[in-house]
């Protein structure tokens, strides 16, 4: 019988089945942050068992609060700087080479196609864009991963989502998959895998995969993935050219990991990108979607261009399009932070920062900061904000705030306008 992305993987990194349908996997990579790594770091060290398996394959970085704001996030910096220095993990990313893990890590070269990645951060599965199966994990699994280069699963149920078809112009990644978590719910894919195929899917970019695949997690799988193709070798060819002979050769070795035409799905579901428009969440769940044209009009206090899900290049390039030669409304706060330095740079070389500047925009450091309500950008009660984040929970950008998650494009468009309306790309496109 055949086998999907993610069974393969699995049975490829296989360690021991100690009972039922429970799996143990060899990991190739484990990412680390400073908001749940030190935990995991004192309680090692509390045991005896200040210990890694494998520095090389730790990567780690600063980015939830940086710089710190305040005692408490600049002892949490600390305490992974030191771990970091201690084990000698090369790869760690301090403040001023620091950027949102999910944005830096991929941008490095760390993830390839049929890795196992673990990470104490639930939006892990971004890195399931490359083909690769990567889980966001608690305390404890962190802890086994760090010292012993493994971790427990379920065998994996895989959920077939297939997109095909064109999407109109002015719709992005973020409606494909708000679309998705809109039409199955936030439960809708509980303990599985959500394997995105579909023509729309082959034909996005790997930022565009990495956005459907972050929020995958919203719907309640375990991770999101894509099968690795020929997008997924030139985005990383940068980093290994000198393991393969040609870009072909890569695509080939690559391809053990895509699904078999036979494998085995728990569901599966089809959608047409044409149906698609620009979306956006009311309410505080991810899966409370309505088109824009039924929430325009809607106040907005704030607009936050950013994070893991939409803060690299090509969201930037979306929400400039929108804003070049235009003024945010007076009463709207925007704020936009690039994902890593490199965007930073290219956005800065592409002439966007000061297109965003000019339209009275804030340009922040890379960092997650407003997303998870932890710095720059905070609401205050009763504060509303268009965001291109990843959640909607109610006070998860600040107490008593409100959160309607869109795409860059909407968003920009939204600032301008001092409300959530649709963007001018979507609109003359029509």
């Amino acid at each position: 019988m055949g086998k999907t992305i993610a069974e393969k993987i699995f049975d490829s990194h296989y360690v021991d089945n100690p009972s039922g349908d429970i799996h143990v996997i060899r990991l190739d990579a484990v990412f680390c942050h400073e908001i749940t790594t030190p935990a995991a770091i004192n309680d090692l060290v509390s045991r005896g068992k200040d210990r890694v398996f494998d520095p090389s394959k730790i990567k780690a970085v600063i980015d939830h609060v940086t710089p710190a704001k305040d005692s408490k996030t600049a002892i949490q910096g600390k305490i992974l700087r030191d771990w970091a220095g201690r084990h000698q993990i090369r790869d760690f990313f301090d403040i001023g080479r620091n950027g949102v893990c999910h944005a830096i890590f991929p941008e490095k070269g760390f993830v390839r196609p049929g890795y196992t990645i673990i990470m104490g951060d639930s939006h892990t599965c971004t890195h399931g864009a490359f083909g690769a199966f990567a889980a966001g994990v608690g305390t404890t699994d962190l802890e086994v991963g760090i010292l012993k280069g493994v971790c427990a699963f379920h065998y994996p149920k895989s959920m077939k989502i297939e997109v095909n078809g064109a999407l109109p112009k002015g719709v992005y990644a973020k409606d494909v998959i708000l679309s998705i978590i809109g039409k199955i719910s936030v439960n809708g894919a509980t303990n599985k895998v959500i394997e995105f195929s579909g023509s729309t899917v082959d034909a996005m970019s790997m930022e565009a995969r990495m956005t459907i695949c972050n929020m995958a997690v919203e719907a309640g799988a375990t991770s999101g993935i894509c099968r690795p193709d020929q997008t997924t070798v030139d985005y990383l060819w940068e980093f290994i050219k000198d393991e393969f002979q040609s870009r072909a050769s890569a695509l080939e070795a690559f391809s053990a990991f895509a699904p078999d035409p036979d494998a085995k799905y728990d569901s599966m579901i089809t959608l047409q990108a044409e149906t698609i428009e620009p979306l956006v969440t009311y309410g505080y769940k991810p899966d409370q979607v309505k088109t824009v044209r039924e929430m325009e009009g809607e106040r907005v206090d704030q607009v936050y261009i950013g994070s893991c899900t939409n803060g690299r290049i090509e969201d930037l390039r979306a929400a400039a399009r929108e804003l070049e030669g235009k003024k945010i409304k007076d009463s709207v706060r925007g704020i936009v932070s690039p994902a890593t330095p490199l965007i930073y740079h290219q956005a800065l070389e592409e002439g966007i920062i000061k297109i965003f500047m000019d339209a009275g925009f804030c340009v922040t450091n890379p960092t997650c900061g407003a997303c998870l309500g932890m710095s720059n950008g905070i609401l205050a009660p009763g504060e509303v904000c268009a965001s291109t984040t990843n959640r909607n929970f109610n006070g998860r950008m600040g107490k008593g705030g409100m959160v309607h998650l869109m795409n860059p494009a909407t968003a920009a468009a939204s600032a301008v306008k001092g409300c959530i309306t649709n963007s001018e790309q979507y609109m003359h496109g029509r």
